[in-house]
């Protein structure tokens, strides 16, 4: 009787890995845009203000988020409807296509206006991907794992998100020793997109091999239920709620941390472009180690002590450590303060994907994680390196720390409020 267990345990353990690596593909590849922005904007706009270039560039980098919620609801329904592995397969495409946009793009000096409209059309596309690759990959590795081991399983999520940005922040670190600032600026910049195509390809092949769901499998022999449909949806309104309270803080200090922090150590620390990038790899390394242990700590004492420590210690310190870190002069002090923030930010990276899909029942799953967390992210993740830099440009950059605040703390009294879904996860109605 042994021996049918550690097959099944093996073929879990195959799952969980291929979908975390195409998870991560797909990460690098919308990461790679905001890493390399500092050597292209200028490129698809007209030459000026540094900070006005990096304004029109983050434009396009929410913008792309609106398609987000888009994103959710389409592959949300396919995943919920026709399965994960094709859903996940479908958006690996996009993604790819999206890159490849990127890469060959001629520049505002060739071809004028059409640059930044092929810029943003190529981003909308991996908006639309990425916006579905958060709901159905979450639901994938938590419908995957045991049911003691949901929070550990399922912080790999992050792991491999946070690992798309280290892929692309290594590889800028190379180009950087390789090229001269002048090649990077020139033409350099294309190399991290046409990589990121190519390795779509890689995930795409991972993804085909990937074994569905059983609580897919379920809810697929149960003919009585309407799978995927927002009609289905809306019957679970606290849930949909409780997904949008806790992922806005939540997912505002994390693009905060991670995505806008090389530009706030350029522009704000004056750090040279080097040293940012350097110091954003070493910190996202460590954060991407500290998923696992936070998300195995979550499997043991329930998930709400975690959100509601990243809650009450963001409100707490946000403001006191970006104020910090923005006149510190020491390397090693920015290093050891980004540390202790994202530190911080692990108590909600490291379990909301495993929280939010432990709300829902298995038809409406992927969607009702994708949908309502995409809405939350176009509005405020999307959002907040293009009015932290406005901010900073109307003289006012102190009022973006508040703002963190205040949305953290949104999400502390919806922390506060809710159950504990360790307990009451609908995943137990399925094993």
């Amino acid at each position: 009787m042994a021996q049918p267990t550690e097959k099944i345990s093996l073929t879990r353990l195959k799952a969980i890995i291929g979908g975390s690596i195409g998870n991560l593909v797909e990460w690098y590849d919308w990461y790679a845009y905001a890493a390399f922005a500092l050597y292209f904007s200028g490129s698809f706009f007209p030459k000026g203000n540094a900070t006005a270039q990096l304004l029109n560039t983050a434009g396009v980098f929410a913008l792309g988020f609106l398609m987000r919620p888009i994103g959710g609801w389409l592959f949300g329904y396919l995943a919920d409807k026709r399965g994960r592995k094709i859903s996940m397969t479908w958006s690996v495409l996009l993604m790819s296509l999206g890159s490849l946009l990127i890469a060959c793009t001629p520049t505002y000096a060739s071809i004028g206006i059409l640059a930044p409209v092929i810029l943003l059309l190529a981003r909308l596309l991996q908006g639309l991907s990425v916006g579905g690759e958060y709901g159905v990959s979450a639901t994938y590795l938590s419908e995957m794992a045991t049911r003691n081991r949901r929070g550990f399983y399922s912080s790999f999520q992050y792991v491999t998100l946070i690992g798309g940005q280290l892929i692309a922040l290594g590889i800028q670190l190379i180009l950087q020793k390789l090229l001269t600032s002048e090649q990077l600026h020139a033409w350099g910049w294309r190399i991290p997109f046409v990589i990121g195509a190519i390795l779509s390809v890689v995930a795409l092949y991972l993804r085909s091999s990937l074994q569905e769901t059983p609580s897919f499998e379920i809810a697929e022999a149960n003919q009585s239920v309407k799978k995927g449909s927002v009609k289905e949806l809306l019957k679970h309104p606290r849930a949909v709620l409780t997904v949008v309270g806790l992922t806005l803080g939540g997912t505002l200090a994390f693009y905060t941390y991670t995505t806008y922090m090389q530009k706030f150590l350029v522009n704000t620390v004056h750090l040279s472009k080097e040293q940012s990038t350097m110091l954003s790899f070493i910190s996202l390394l460590l954060f991407a180690l500290l998923q696992p242990f936070l998300g195995s700590l979550s499997d043991r004492i329930g998930r709400r002590p975690l959100l509601i420590s990243f809650g009450v210690l963001g409100v707490l310190c946000t403001v006191p450590l970006l104020t910090a870190l923005s006149a510190t002069t020491s390397l090693f002090a920015a290093f050891l303060l980004l540390m202790a923030a994202l530190l911080i930010v692990s108590g909600y990276t490291s379990i909301n994907a495993v929280v939010k899909a432990e709300l829902f029942p298995a038809e409406v799953r992927a969607l009702g994680v994708g949908l309502p967390y995409a809405l939350t992210v176009a509005i405020f993740g999307g959002s907040a390196e293009y009015v932290a830099l406005w901010l900073k440009d109307s003289g006012h950059e102190s009022w973006f720390y508040w703002y963190i605040t205040a949305c953290i703390g949104v999400s502390l009294l919806v922390y506060v409020l809710m159950k504990d879904t360790k307990q009451t996860s609908k995943l137990n109605e399925e094993v």
